[in-house]
């Protein structure tokens, strides 16, 4: 079964749908290669990926082992290299709810956010740079 359609619009940009839903992205070629940047560009959505794939694994896990991580925030930077041009490198920064984890909640959290499906998917030369940021201990 398919998952999505995309059609080019003109001007380097496309609409993709997804078919289940009917959901629409747009994507723009990015400022630095010929685009406008109106709209996430395919890399931004590539790292994009990444960042929500890990938040939603942890959220199973989160689920599974009773830790609250509502409200918790991803900062996703991509890095392009070039010659040839692709992505090098995916910075993600989890900034996380002002509540206490314990050692053992930190580790499994940790834990589904690297070994989410997209993190297992990508070119093992493209970095993936993962930091939690844990706010004040309750």
């Amino acid at each position: 079964m398919e998952t999505a359609k995309s059609i080019y619009l003109g001007d380097l940009r496309t609409e993709a749908t997804h078919l289940k839903s009917g959901e629409k992205i747009c994507t723009d070629a990015p400022l630095d290669n010929e685009g406008k940047g109106a709209f996430f560009s395919p890399t931004d959505l590539l790292a994009t990926s990444l960042g929500s794939c890990m938040l939603t694994i942890m959220g199973i896990a989160a689920r599974t082992h009773q830790i609250n991580i509502e409200h918790t925030q991803v900062k996703i930077t991509k890095v392009m290299a070039a010659d040839p041009r692709r992505v090098s490198e995916i910075h993600i920064v989890f900034d996380m709810p002002n509540r206490s984890y314990s050692d053992k909640e930190k580790a499994i959290l940790k834990n589904a956010a690297v070994n989410c499906p997209v993190a297992k998917s990508l070119h093992p030369d493209i970095i993936q740079k993962v930091i939690f940021n844990y706010s004040q201990e309750a």
